[in-house]
């Protein structure tokens, strides 16, 4: 049977006027995003999306809303999962750019340099995006964004690209285009992180959790050391069942999105096993660093990454902040504001380059952090590598995604806070041993 999870979903690309979540409609807000009245930028590679008018959903709150809509709509089933992958809707789609035209959203080169990881590395390791559903473009649709940021091909030809189905085979599910949307997103990220990276993409026969959770075990069986999940749902009774089954793979890091709802804990992110990744808007400013980062979300709670304290699951050894009992979420975070959001090149039900966001694009950038600092060792869980490393990471220290007590859970400060967890790559030291 499976299990019965609150707020959970079955799939499909949600409304593009508004779009659902598991949580309420959230307004996707930004305090430094105006409107670029719709328009696909002639800006730098890999520029930032110009800013975009005021939305106008009853959803939004304040005049900053960046118009945007869930990739996945709200499940109508208990057991079901739902993709973290948000788009805005202000920025034209386009199947190909003019001459001198780049897209729209961080690219490959801003997502390094913001984040100090090195061009090559990675070679060898293989990165596994975990999803639900077909995207039957995925592996052409990867080639363009490559192509386009001009990164190594990465083909089934040439044995860089592999995709199966939950049982390693390619009998491959039904095609979904808000899944598909939430694939392209994944291998994209990847890619942007780890160019050097082969990626495996593993697609289960539906977003129910029993399906996800084979696909996570066909991963490791097919040797994977990084697997990268994009998902979530509300916690229940049977987290810890879940939690044996699928994500205890000693040797082998597991990311999962925290959520795009704001303060609130999601499962799998919960989970004890697996690195809970939550997230940030990324800004380039006249620091040393260059870049800023806040947390991804607002006071008002509603949208957002998500944290918090678990209900269900058992606090890992490692994880010492005192406000929560049981496991807190998140434990690091990168980019995942649509409003600083990153390109992405989706053509299933698509039309090609867009400007993606929410936790689904940090999840498997960290895998592909992860992956450049090399395989974990044998026996350890790699979640607890940041612990030990806190000192190399960006320390978020500005922002919140909701109001809550103590406050740490959905406010960042110096230090460890919910929402952002230890913070965000500065190089690879904190992802090994």
């Amino acid at each position: 049977m499976p299990s019965l999870r609150k707020n959970t979903a079955d799939s499909g690309r949600a409304d593009r006027t508004g779009g659902l979540a598991r949580r309420g409609v959230p307004a996707l807000l930004s305090a430094a995003t105006l409107a670029i009245g719709g328009l696909i930028a002639a800006v730098p590679a890999g520029a930032a999306p110009a800013p975009a008018a005021p939305h106008a959903s009853p959803a939004a709150s304040v005049s900053t809303a960046v118009p945007t809509h869930r990739l996945c709509a709200e499940p109508a089933k208990p057991g079901y999962m739902a993709c973290n992958a948000v788009a805005r809707t202000d920025v034209k789609q386009s199947l190909a750019l003019g001459r001198h035209i780049t897209p729209s959203g961080f690219g490959p080169a801003d997502l390094q340099g913001a984040y100090k990881l090195p061009k090559t590395g990675g070679s060898g390791q293989t990165v596994a995006i975990i999803d639900a559903y077909d995207d039957p473009n995925a592996e052409k649709d990867l080639a363009t964004y490559r192509k386009q940021y001009g990164l190594p091909d990465c083909t089934t030809a040439n044995g860089c690209f592999k995709k199966v189905d939950q049982n390693g085979g390619t009998k491959y599910p039904k095609a979904d285009a808000g899944w598909a949307g939430e694939i392209s997103l994944d291998v994209d990220m990847v890619s942007a992180a780890c160019p050097q990276c082969h990626i495996l993409l593993v697609e289960a026969n539906s977003a129910n959790m029993d399906d996800l959770g084979a696909a996570v075990n066909r991963a490791v069986t097919m040797g994977a050391k990084f697997v990268s999940n994009s998902y979530g749902g509300g916690e229940d009774s049977t987290d810890a069942t879940s939690d044996e089954k699928y994500f205890k793979h000693p040797g082998v890091a597991i990311t999962v999105s925290s959520g795009d709802s704001g303060y609130g804990v999601e499962y799998p992110a919960a989970s004890q096993y697996v690195t809970a990744v939550g997230g940030t808007s990324l800004k380039k400013d006249s620091s040393t660093r260059g870049w800023s980062e806040s947390v991804w979300g607002t006071k008002a709670g509603g949208e957002g990454a998500g944290s918090g304290c678990s209900q269900y699951d058992a606090k890992p050894s490692w994880q010492k902040d005192t406000g929560c009992a049981k496991r807190t979420v998140a434990d690091v975070a990168s980019v995942a504001d649509p409003a600083t959001g990153l390109a992405v090149y989706d053509s299933y039900q698509a039309s090609g380059w867009n400007v993606y966001g929410g936790t689904s694009a940090s999840a498997p950038f960290i895998a592909g952090v992860y992956a450049l600092a090399g395989a974990p060792a044998a026996g350890d869980t790699p979640a607890s590598y940041p612990y030990t490393h806190a000192s190399a990471l960006n320390d978020v220290t500005s922002g919140a995604n909701g109001s809550c007590s103590p406050s740490y859970l959905c406010t960042a400060g110096k230090g460890y806070d919910g929402p952002t967890g230890l913070g965000t790559p500065n190089g690879t030291a904190a992802f090994t041993k």
